[in-house]
């Protein structure tokens, strides 16, 4: 038994379960699969059920919810569509998980100021396809469908990350639910403030530790009037790297850069069907007028053929984009095809772009004198780059050699002056990591947990320990 599966839980008595029932009726399950489904992310990191599952509508019935469970002392998780990947929405302790997913209103659109209001169940693709008419779009995109008010608590970012920035930008205010269940409004629509402490940025990826967000207030962007995307392969990883370094040093304001390896490409190619070089390769898009978008694609074609880039395969059609773009976005699930019946170790982290290349070539080598298979990815326009270990989690040696390696992948990046995680978050997975990252910090994070949630109920055992 585990140090954390060996945590004490706390009851769900019958006072509270009648509480729940009396507020919300048959919003409020006991049942073993509803508890089971809330219990678990997408990652390998061991399910923990809540006890109870309540589902709000609204930020009047979190604070209810929330009150009843400080009253009774109960854990609180929040949970948006459970597409996280560090065990953040695991009930450690046992207690609630308050359910978001049914707050899918759109309160309110201001095209002139370029902002939008929704709550926290909203999803991504939701609110693309709500703006579709509207000439506007959002553009933070992590691959999963998740949900906005869980794409600010993890502070997510993704593919448009080097030209867009990632939800720490782009959050421009917050409702939120504290833990004795009061509502406090953080930010607003003003594009910048000096008006006391940043409480936005301080909510925006603490992982439902502080509070629940229930509501956003989102910075939006106009469709771009050209959009072209290309794939291009390499001779090897470091001409690819090279050509990111170069091309954001240049500033050439490209959208995306994707680095995938050769064996992430093999696996692209088998689960997609298609038939690209099985090389080290990179996807780019590019955004903006068709002059512009010509210009920024003609100089990366340059830069790519100085460091080994073979042929540009262009995407300019809408249809051939979204599939080049829904193949990288089901590389997690083309690289557990490789090996059937596994399962994913996803981990990542992010550097300094200059050491990038010498980040990912050891990494690699380290794979390669290793038993794993472990395809890599990369948002590389960022420094950021992920691996996914394929293993059998019911061989104790395959989950050592990934622990090994992943604390090697880690402790590199640390020492280059980089993150343990750039966009997964911290959850349980990554808090030792976390602690030797912010050195200091770390206790003082300790001591923001404790100013705002001194019973320690929400969100309890992530991030930081109390």
């Amino acid at each position: 038994m585990t140090a954390v599966q060996a945590q004490p839980r706390v009851a769900l008595t019958d006072e509270a379960k009648a509480e729940f029932k009396a507020l919300l009726g048959e919003r409020f399950s006991t049942s073993g699969a509803v508890r089971e489904h809330h219990g678990k992310d997408e990652s390998y990191h061991t399910p923990f059920p809540p006890d109870g599952v309540a589902f709000a509508t609204s930020t009047a019935e979190v604070s209810a919810i929330v009150k009843i469970c400080a009253k009774h002392k109960l854990p609180i998780i929040p949970f948006g569509t459970g597409t996280s990947l560090e065990g953040g929405i695991a009930a450690l302790h046992g207690g609630v998980c308050i359910d978001v997913s049914g707050m899918k209103e759109i309160l309110r659109l201001s095209p002139e100021d370029l902002d939008v209001t929704v709550q926290a169940g909203v999803t991504r693709k939701q609110l693309n396809e709500y703006l579709r008419d509207t000439g506007l779009f959002f553009p933070i995109d992590p691959g999963a469908d998740a949900s906005l008010g869980g794409m600010a608590s993890t502070r997510a970012s993704g593919t448009n990350a080097v030209r867009y920035g990632t939800m720490r930008e782009n959050v421009l205010g917050l409702t939120v639910v504290l833990p004795d269940g009061r509502v406090i409004k953080t930010g607003g629509r003003a594009r910048k403030s000096a008006a006391g402490y940043d409480l936005t940025r301080l909510f925006v990826g603490s992982e439902g530790t502080l509070g629940i967000i229930t509501e956003v207030t989102l910075r939006l962007y106009g469709i771009p009037e050209a959009v072209s995307a290309a794939v291009c392969p390499f001779k090897d990883i470091r001409g690819a790297v090279d050509t990111v370094i170069q091309t954001i040093q240049s500033g050439i304001p490209v959208a995306r850069i994707e680095l995938l390896d050769e064996v992430q490409m093999d696996a692209v190619n088998k689960y997609s069907k298609l038939d690209y070089a099985v090389a080290p390769t990179l996807f780019f898009e590019f955004h903006g007028t068709q002059r512009g978008v010509e210009e920024q694609a003609e100089m990366v074609a340059a830069i790519a053929a100085e460091n080994g880039g073979t042929e540009f395969a262009w995407a300019t059609r809408p249809e051939d984009r979204s599939k080049l773009w829904q193949a990288r976005h089901d590389g997690y699930y083309a690289a557990l095809a490789l090996r059937p019946g596994a399962k994913g170790w996803p981990t990542d982290v992010c550097v300094p772009i200059s050491r990038l290349a010498d980040c990912i070539l050891e990494t690699k080598r380290d794979i390669a004198q290793s038993s794993l298979l472990a395809p890599l990815v990369g948002h590389v326009g960022d420094g950021n780059f992920h691996l996914v270990y394929v293993i059998d989690p019911d061989k104790p040696e395959e989950m050592a050699e990934a622990k090994r390696l992943n604390d090697r992948m880690v402790a590199r990046a640390l020492a280059m002056g980089g993150t343990c995680t750039g966009e997964h978050g911290i959850g349980y997975g990554k808090m030792e990591f976390l602690e030797q990252e912010a050195g200091e910090a770390f206790a003082v994070m300790g001591d923001l947990k404790r100013a705002f949630d001194p019973d320690n109920i929400m969100n309890p055992g992530k991030v930081v320990r109390v």
